[in-house]
């Protein structure tokens, strides 16, 4: 009997989802991708607890990203960068205008200049040059203002360390894992997706007194 997904391999594997017999190579790939395995499949409890080596490269990979990215920031500063991913990796893109780890380096060094710059009292928004990058850094920069960081120093500090945290990992990505153009964007969707679904909403930064008046500069 061939499998009915692929139509080339012989079937032997019992798929609960689909309630038909499918081959060990659609099962493996297609798994809580294009198939909704249920959680009391064998095949996806035995793949959890013994991943393919290829997997566990990548989960190190991840873990370690996620150690960079994090290292020495406090509760407010984690909170902010969980929130900075979920942009990231809801960001819609389509084969002309496709987010790339340069792209998400560039919109995130622009808006960390724009917080920096906005931190010494003076506003210039610091825009970045591909269109890909623009409108990331327009959805993230209304991020921060939803969170309540436009204003108060303090915050918009707490988000350019964060941001530039971004930015590095985004211009490292390929040459630490070896991967693609989009490894860093990838990433940072695997690991929103690992830290839940309320990651997100965790909580957002408190308000903080006004500032001083800032000067008006323009680009």
């Amino acid at each position: 009997m061939q499998c009915p997904l692929c139509r080339s391999r012989p079937a032997r594997r019992s798929c609960p989802a689909k309630g038909v017999q499918i081959c060990s190579v659609c099962c493996g790939t297609l798994r809580q991708r294009e198939i909704a395995c249920p959680e009391g499949c064998p095949y996806l409890a035995s793949a959890q607890a013994h991943p393919a080596a290829a997997v566990r490269r990548q989960q190190e990979q991840d873990t370690a990203l996620a150690a960079v990215l994090t290292e020495g920031l406090n509760q407010q500063q984690v909170r902010l960068c969980t929130a900075l991913l979920s942009v990231v990796a809801g960001f819609r893109s389509d084969a002309l205008l496709r987010l790339v780890d340069d792209d998400l380096a560039e919109a995130a060094g622009a808006l960390a200049a724009t917080c920096e710059t906005s931190g010494r009292g003076v506003i210039y928004e610091h825009r970045p040059q591909s269109l890909v990058a623009h409108r990331l850094y327009g959805e993230m920069k209304d991020l921060l203002g939803r969170m309540g960081l436009e204003g108060s120093r303090r915050l918009e500090a707490d988000a350019a360390l964060v941001l530039r945290r971004v930015e590095v990992s985004a211009r490292e990505a390929r040459t630490v894992t070896g991967l693609g153009p989009t490894a860093c964007v990838e990433m940072f969707g695997r690991l929103l997706r690992a830290a839940g679904p309320d990651a997100a909403g965790a909580g957002s930064p408190s308000a903080a007194p006004e500032p001083p008046r800032p000067v008006l500069i323009r680009p």
